[in-house]
């Protein structure tokens, strides 16, 4: 079965993007990746109307990729923080990935506006692709292939 006979309607990418591929949800699991937890944080700092950004947080915790936990200011009324699980924190290695493409070909000419750097040593954080087998290590494209899965259908 070649790629162009094998249907994408089990496509785990098309299922990834209808969870996760809109503007919004990127820019709140960015934020929630940087420590943001709270409502109106989010509100103010990504910049979107409460209508939108409550129905992404929704959407995002029907996922699974948020969860709420309540909170509670002295003298307000409980309230909940977003968090991100662990299904989340999965997702760190696309978005770091989608930053250092967005910092080598959208940045402004004096470079990226934030850096993500190790702990440790200080380096910058970068992804890349990798064999998994015992003698893996970095690959470029077209070391790679693409052969259908266990999962997979012809067209119909």
């Amino acid at each position: 079965m070649t790629w162009l006979e094998t249907s994408t309607e089990n496509c785990t990418v098309q299922r990834t993007l209808d969870l996760i591929g809109e503007k919004w949800s990127l820019l709140v699991l960015r934020d929630a990746m940087n420590g943001v937890r709270r409502f109106d944080d989010f509100r103010r700092h990504v910049g979107l109307s409460e209508a939108v950004l409550a129905d992404r947080l929704r959407k995002l915790v029907a996922a699974g990729i948020l969860e709420t936990v309540p909170y509670r200011e002295p003298g307000r009324r409980a309230r909940h923080e977003y968090r991100l699980t662990g299904k989340g924190w999965d997702l760190w290695p696309v978005m770091i990935a989608l930053k250092q493409w967005g910092d080598r070909y959208t940045a402004d000419p004096e470079g990226p506006p934030l850096e993500v750097r190790h702990r440790d040593c200080g380096e910058q954080v970068g992804t890349v692709v990798v064999c998994a087998g015992e003698h893996g290590g970095p690959l470029v494209p077209r070391e790679a292939y693409t052969r259908p899965g266990a999962s997979a259908h012809t067209m119909t």
